[in-house]
């Protein structure tokens, strides 16, 4: 699997969350994120993976997105998680993806290119979007693009 195709639902600097509703065929605001917060990235779901809930991905991209839009992408690592929710745990990965043609992450081949304290920030962003939720992450691990490659290709069996 060398490339995936992402389908962005919320754009980078949105407060809103918006998920595709496939009764409507539109996308609809799930939930508005608290005072201050947004989406540091373009968020979507990758296409071809869970038909229930499609395994998430945060794509780095200069351009302009809008939900709807289809990006070819690299993927460039994961987040390990378990979302905890009432009591009951959850795999729920975060995978990283760059699109295939662009120039300004170009050079990003693993999510281990960018420095320390921004993987941090992207890492504390989940936290905080997950808590405002009342759930909460556990085991959080970053794995490179390799692994989660390999982890992406077990969900599209």
């Amino acid at each position: 699997m060398s490339l995936i195709t992402v389908i962005i639902e919320t754009p980078r600097q949105t407060a809103g969350k918006y998920v595709f509703d496939p009764d409507n065929h539109c996308y609809r605001l799930k939930k508005i994120l608290p005072l201050g917060m947004h989406f540091p990235y373009d968020f979507g779901m990758i296409e071809n993976t869970h038909a229930r809930d499609p395994a998430d991905a945060m794509v780095f991209t200069e351009c302009i997105t809008y939900p709807g839009v289809r990006l070819t992408c690299r993927i460039i690592g994961a987040l390990q998680v378990k979302q905890i929710k009432k009591g009951i745990a959850v795999r729920n990965d975060r995978y990283f993806a760059v699109p295939e043609d662009s120039v300004v992450f170009e050079h990003v081949k693993d999510i281990r290119d960018f420095s320390a304290q921004h993987n941090q920030q992207l890492r504390d962003f989940f936290i905080n979007y997950t808590k405002a939720e009342n759930k909460r992450l556990t085991g959080l691990k970053y794995v490179n693009a390799g692994n989660a490659r390999k982890n992406l290709e077990k969900l599209a069996q």
